[in-house]
């Protein structure tokens, strides 16, 4: 699957945190700057890639994250373990632990989310 690009992954971020969205409700809460015609654009490509819903309500037209972020987030680690470590996931994560400061207490909460079930191990990513 092809990774969004940085305009599309900041008017996917604003979904993911805030739900359904009117585009200026989206350009409101915006990390930068942005024009509605931009954020219309953009949300145009994301609607015909099928990462986006959009429903007419009146007038108005309400654009809601069909791509959920933790199937992104696979895919971006995916494509940084094919990218940079042969394809190996566990090269990947020994490559990022090089190359970070952890702390002890880091090093502890990894350990335990090695050691544990897939469950578990999700429950504990979204602490990190």
């Amino acid at each position: 699957m092809e990774l969004f690009t940085e305009a599309e992954l900041e008017v996917m971020r604003v979904l993911w945190s805030h739900g359904t969205l009117k585009p200026a409700e989206i350009e409101e809460l915006f990390p930068r700057p942005v024009g509605n015609g931009a954020v219309r654009s953009v949300l145009l490509i994301l609607l015909e890639k099928g990462h986006v819903d959009r429903r007419k309500v009146g007038k108005a037209f309400y654009y809601e994250a069909k791509t959920s972020p933790d199937s992104e987030f696979k895919n971006w680690a995916r494509r940084f373990a094919d990218v940079f470590c042969g394809g190996s996931p566990k090269a990947l994560i020994a490559q990022l632990i090089k190359s970070e400061k952890l702390s002890a207490e880091d090093i502890r909460e990894l350990e335990k989310v090695a050691s544990s079930d897939p469950a578990s191990a999700e429950k504990a990513g979204e602490h990190a």
